[in-house]
């Protein structure tokens, strides 16, 4: 029975995730879970923050529960960040993020256990090679029991300590798992493992590919899953700078001219995020244009800044001229130039000038509209319950025919008027 309620919870996992990278890119906007855990025990804590590359306004938390009717949907749960202190059974269900526009994170899993025994495991997806252990734990106490450790309903390894370390995931390392010990048995609960390809994404605040000298700037390297695996590295005029290893995280509290580069995030194994051009400038004017690269059909205003020396003030409210790729496009009296609706063809090379001077150059990059989103997560409901029903009348049926093998089927031939005495015909 507990199977049975877990395919729909396990269904709608999946669902959820495919809506987040269909078309293969990345979500705008991933969950994450401290601590990351998928089972827990009713009355611990845990949170769940919505963390998007830009700002977070406009994401929120949503839930799908068995508890909650009639579609599952708990749409009155409504922020992007939420601690729950005392967890109770009540809690279990499928969290996820989603935009205004429909958009939609990755998912998350979640089980609130009222017994006394759960398997503490990854609820995040794990990458290929990690070291993945799993801890049977008893009533919030250290692992120290005997634990039975299972996959995909079969036995895999018995720990006199209580906790499987799997020193490299691999793929064929997913499944369900749970564990038994002297004390009960834990439900059940998915690991994912990832490929470690694209996984990891670099962000910038502010999103400004022009900085004036002494101002502030921070980087991150953003990743679903740990990351613990990346390093922010940076391309300098004198060439890679392989001392500078400040981990996936950096806040450059008082930029200088040295600063200026390309910045990316580079895993052990090598692999590469997106990479970002950053220009500090010693000179008096900067354009604000977008580091990261924009979507088209968003709307960008691109400001040309000049900072006094003395008073270290800045202001855009001067009469500027903005360039592309070397050409005058653009007058505004007021300093700042918007794109109602970017498109392709306004990739390119952007420079402004006032009174005061001439900015640096720096690229805006425009990348396609994002993956067409369904029109309404009512029919995705819906389908839903379709499959959910579906996979239920099929476990039905499985166990009925089980029941009839078992019990074994007595068929009563019948005699016919050609039939003798002592012989029957079977039909």
């Amino acid at each position: 029975m507990e199977r049975t309620y877990l395919l729909p919870l396990l269904l709608t996992t999946l669902v959820y995730s495919s809506l987040g990278h269909r078309g293969g890119r990345s979500p705008s906007a991933s969950l994450s879970i401290s601590p990351d855990r998928s089972q827990f025990l009713e009355y611990m804590s845990f949170s769940l923050s919505c963390e998007a590359q830009g700002s977070s306004t406009g994401w929120r938390l949503k839930r799908y529960t068995a508890t909650v009717k009639p579609s599952g949907v708990d749409w009155g749960f409504n922020q992007s960040n939420y601690v729950i202190k005392t967890a109770k059974t009540s809690d279990s269900g499928v969290y996820w993020c989603e935009s205004g526009s429909g958009e939609h994170s990755n998912a998350v899993n979640i089980t609130v256990h009222g017994g006394a025994v759960i398997l503490e495991s990854p609820a995040l997806p794990v990458t290929e090679d990690d070291s993945v252990t799993l801890h049977c734990k008893y009533q919030a106490t250290p692992s120290e029991l005997t634990a039975d450790f299972y996959k995909d309903g079969s036995l895999i390894r018995t720990e006199t300590t209580g906790q499987m370390t799997i020193p490299a995931v691999s793929k064929s390392d997913e499944g369900l798992y749970k564990c038994n010990n002297s004390e009960g048995e834990s439900p059940e609960s998915w690991m994912t493992v990832m490929t470690g390809w694209s996984s990891a994404s670099l962000s910038i605040s502010p999103d400004r590919s022009q900085f004036l000298e002494y101002k502030s700037v921070s980087l991150s390297c953003e990743v679903q899953v740990s990351s613990a695996r990346w390093r922010l590295k940076r391309y300098t005029v004198t060439g890679v700078d392989w001392g500078f290893n400040h981990g996936s995280k950096y806040v450059i509290k008082t930029a200088k001219t040295s600063d200026s580069g390309v910045y990316w995030c580079e895993s052990r194994s090598g692999q590469c995020s997106n990479a970002v051009n950053i220009t500090v400038h010693g000179g008096a004017v900067i354009l604000e244009s977008p580091a990261l690269p924009v979507t088209e059909g968003d709307s960008v205003t691109l400001r040309c800044r000049h900072e006094d020396k003395k008073t270290k003030d800045t202001s855009s409210n001067f009469t500027a001229d903005f360039y592309k790729d070397g050409s005058l496009i653009r007058t505004e009296t007021t300093g700042q130039m918007t794109i109602p609706a970017v498109s392709k063809s306004d990739e390119g090379l952007y420079k402004c000038s006032n009174s005061e001077g001439e900015s640096p150059e720096s690229w805006m990059t425009v990348t396609g509209p994002g993956p067409v989103r369904s029109k309404s997560l009512s029919r995705l409901l819906c389908s839903l319950l379709v499959v959910s029903l579906y996979l239920l009348v099929t476990i039905v049926l499985l166990v009925k025919c089980r029941r009839r093998r078992a019990q074994g089927e007595i068929r009563v031939p019948r005699k016919t008027r050609q039939d003798q005495p002592g012989q029957h015909v079977e039909e």
